[in-house]
């Protein structure tokens, strides 16, 4: 039989089986050709739909791979464009398969057949396909256990069910901790820290050689292409931080700073990082452990908005901080005079320990210069990062969900994660804060332990680094930004420095938020790490007496 003018786009017929979506059969495109003297009951979905053939006719489609053909049509199976071909020798109803045809899925891993198709099963597609005798009238697709399927179009899907057998994990039975028993009783300061107009730079800071480049305006609104220096730009924090800075799309340069015996040149790592396609062009400056930055450093520093200084020596298993403190001290002093004198504008973000005690040294030493204390920080966003990846850990709540404020300071006791203040964390019972408290207390003692003293927390530093420096570009660009850090604050007159929220603005530190209320546990914990804050802060103000920042 051949069509002599355009084929019609669809057949009926009162024999015609088919299980597609429940529709009559539809032709994607009409075959040219069928050889059979009885088509009275052929039926065909050339789009992907089941064939049900009967009678003692042999079938060939025009545009199918390849033929297939019977005499009886009992136990014929096609691969034809991945549907099942399903068959028959007595149609009773058009959705109904009876019989003993066999049934095929052209790229199923087996074939399935029955005598009565009441236990026909498949896994094609992740849904399983059944038939029946009973239904003679009713169409396939509406019967979970006794409809037969479709490959390409299961009714069920394994991966996405409709229903679901139980609560959703997002659901809280405990109750937020919103009632504060009492107010804080630390002393608030008259009002919240109001900082003046930035002191200008003299020429006579600047090297002469330097004074055309060193930036003595703050960079423009919305500007976004900023200079950023990465101090200790090879180590451990140093390498991940570059890397993540790099890809700042407010980082238009930046300068990768390390010494001479440094394990890997800082040249090598410029030129790593500068075969990544982003705009921002890397320099690389190497100097000797025994060079003043403030005599060599003219040419890396100049110009810089924003200089990170993950220096220092790292801290060892039962090391105490204090410890730390003259050496690290004395790595910090070394680049932020040479940072008063060629980018006396730039924020610097010290990732120097310890941090409660070298940024009240260093930022105390930048006033003497008469120059402005809203551009030291101390980078304490590593707590805030700890804290939040706890809280979604337990609760499952989305990370991007989470904002614990971490306030206080930068090491054990003075951290103090405020978990009453995200909806998140607040819904943990309050028995188990005071232990997740001290998580995030000893996490970066868990790192130094498990690194067996051969290195300190390194990876999750240099993220929370490049998090705190996002934020303070964008607050440079004209975008004022909020995250947690260590600076000259007054928020409490026992005080001087203080970690809390801050938002950052075209002149670095632009206000600093207020605490907000505590519960009667992070009230008593802040009324406990006063004295030991207080005793950090002052080994700062020692170290800042006895030293001054050369010219």
């Amino acid at each position: 039989m051949s069509y002599s003018s355009a084929p019609p786009t669809q057949y009926t017929s009162s024999s015609v089986t088919s299980a597609y979506a429940g529709a009559p059969v539809t032709y994607a495109a009409a075959p040219t050709q069928y050889t059979s003297a009885a088509y009275s009951n052929v039926a065909s979905a050339y789009a992907e739909a089941p064939v049900v053939t009967g009678g003692t006719q042999a079938v060939t489609y025009a545009g199918a791979p390849a033929q297939y053909t019977s005499a009886g049509y009992s136990n014929v199976t096609s691969a034809y464009a991945g549907a099942p071909v399903v068959t028959s020798s007595v149609q009773q109803s058009a959705r109904v398969v009876q019989s003993t045809d066999a049934v095929m899925y052209a790229t199923s891993p087996a074939q399935y057949t029955s005598a009565g198709y009441s236990n026909v099963t498949s896994t094609y597609a992740g849904a399983p396909s059944y038939t029946s005798m009973e239904f003679s009238g009713t169409p396939a697709t509406t019967y979970a256990t006794s409809s037969v399927h479709m490959a390409a179009a299961p009714m069920q899907y394994a991966s996405a069910p409709s229903h679901y057998t139980s609560a959703p994990v997002s659901s809280y039975t405990t109750t937020p901790v919103s009632s504060y028993a009492t107010a804080p009783t630390v002393t608030y300061a008259a009002a919240p820290v109001q900082y003046a107009a930035a002191p200008a730079v003299e020429e006579s800071v600047v090297a002469e050689q330097f004074t055309d480049q060193v930036q003595c305006e703050a960079p423009p609104q919305g500007c976004g292409d900023f200079k950023v220096c990465v101090v200790g730009g090879v180590g451990g924090i140093g390498q991940p931080l570059c890397l993540l800075m790099a890809q700042d799309p407010n980082v238009a340069e930046l300068n990768v700073y390390d010494l001479t015996l440094a394990m890997v040149p800082s040249a090598g790592v410029a030129a790593d990082l500068s075969h990544i396609n982003t705009k921002c062009k890397v320099n690389s400056y190497a100097f000797d452990k025994d060079d003043k930055a403030i005599d060599v450093a003219g040419e890396c520093l100049a110009n810089c908005d924003l200089v990170l200084v993950p220096a220092g020596v790292p801290r060892k298993p039962g090391q105490d901080r204090k410890d730390l403190l003259n050496i690290n001290c004395g790595i910090a002093k070394n680049i932020v005079e040479a940072c008063a004198k060629y980018c006396p504008n730039a924020v610097i973000g010290l990732i120097v320990n310890p941090v409660n005690s070298v940024v009240p040294a260093m930022c105390e030493l930048w006033k003497k210069k008469g120059l402005d204390p809203r551009k030291i920080a101390g980078v304490t966003t590593l707590d805030c990062v700890r804290a939040a990846k706890f809280v979604h850990e337990i609760t499952g709540v989305p990370i991007q969900e989470v904002d614990v404020p971490v306030i206080g300071g930068h090491a054990g006791t003075t951290i103090l994660p405020l978990f009453s203040q995200d909806p998140a964390s607040a819904s943990i019972p309050q028995e188990y804060i005071p232990a997740l408290d001290e998580k995030v207390q000893n996490a970066g003692t868990v790192v130094v332990e498990a690194k067996n003293g051969k290195g300190s927390a390194t990876l999750s530093m240099a993220f929370a680094g490049a998090r705190f420096g996002s934020a303070v570009l964008r607050g440079l660009a004209g975008i004022p930004t909020v995250e947690c850090a260590y600076v000259e604050s007054n928020l409490f007159q026992e005080l001087q420095y203080f970690t809390s929220r801050v938002v950052f603005g075209v002149d670095g530190v632009q206000d600093i938020q207020e605490v907000g209320p505590l519960t009667e546990y992070e009230n008593q914990r802040l009324n406990d790490l006063v004295p030991t804050l207080q005793e950090e802060i002052q080994a700062g103000f020692d170290y800042a007496a006895d030293n001054e920042f050369a010219n």
